[in-house]
């Protein structure tokens, strides 16, 4: 099992990042209890090279290794492809993720058109010192779905300026073994491969639009050469659900 936490505070010992130890700690107990091998990889977000988007299209028009922003975009691009769940975490910063995730999220929107992480799990994780509504959560929910993956679970934590990792977990410790809990066993259980009923639907509506805008874009063949402008096909891989199904 291979999990990449993506983190976009800046702080190497922030809240956010203290909260997502505790996840990784948690899950390496679960694997252990169960003799599955395990991998996590963190990535800083704020610590590499992920440059600003200049809203060129050149990803959507011929594709993202055509970008002229030479950085490690694809490099992590590569190690989500590797992965069999990944974790997103963000502090809000005015009611909604920092820009830093923000921009990540930008750079990587042509996955938005070509969806290549179904079979993948997520885990969306966010942290804010009073409190937060759900928008920073939705905000990478609705990305990252769009680009396929299965969402096990999403969490808020609020925290204060700055809580140690001791404090966060005694007063966290719960609702962080709860949603460690649901990535594991949806990693394990390969839960992802029964899409839910939000994503079959958005499945249908990008088929239906590709069935009936052929034309010569790297979208519309990389849909053809997947398979999935066919009527017959229902998502992205193959699957056991149904819409009914999908909607419980």
């Amino acid at each position: 099992m291979k999990i990449v936490s993506i983190v976009s505070s800046y702080r190497k010992n922030g809240n956010t990042s203290n909260v997502l130890k505790l996840i990784e700690n948690n899950i390496t107990i679960l694997a252990k209890r169960n003799n599955v091998s395990l991998e996590i990889e963190r990535i800083m977000l704020g610590h590499g090279d992920v440059k600003v988007c200049r809203g060129c299209r050149l990803c959507f028009e011929i594709g993202e290794e055509k970008c002229p922003l030479k950085d490690d975009l694809l490099l992590i691009k590569d190690k989500l492809l590797g992965a069999d769940g990944i974790i997103l975490a963000s502090p809000v910063y005015v009611e909604d993720i920092n820009g830093i995730m923000k921009n990540w999220i930008d750079r990587m929107a042509f996955y938005c058109h070509r969806p290549t992480f179904a079979g993948k799990t997520a885990l969306l994780i966010t942290t804010s010192g009073i409190g937060s509504t759900n928008h920073s959560l939705n905000t990478m929910k609705r990305a990252i779905q769009a680009w396929g993956f299965y969402i096990a679970g999403e969490c808020k934590f609020r925290t204060g300026a700055l809580m140690n990792i001791s404090a966060i977990n005694e007063l966290y410790s719960n609702k962080i073994t709860r949603i460690s809990n649901k990535l594991y066993e949806s990693i394990a259980r390969n839960k992802a491969i029964n899409p839910k009923f939000y994503s079959l639907v958005s499945f249908k509506v990008q088929q239906k639009y590709w069935q009936k805008h052929k034309d010569d874009s790297i979208d519309y063949w990389y849909w053809a050469e997947k398979g999935w402008i066919q009527s017959k096909r229902k998502f992205y891989i193959n699957n056991s659900a149904s819409y009914f199904k999908g909607k419980r």
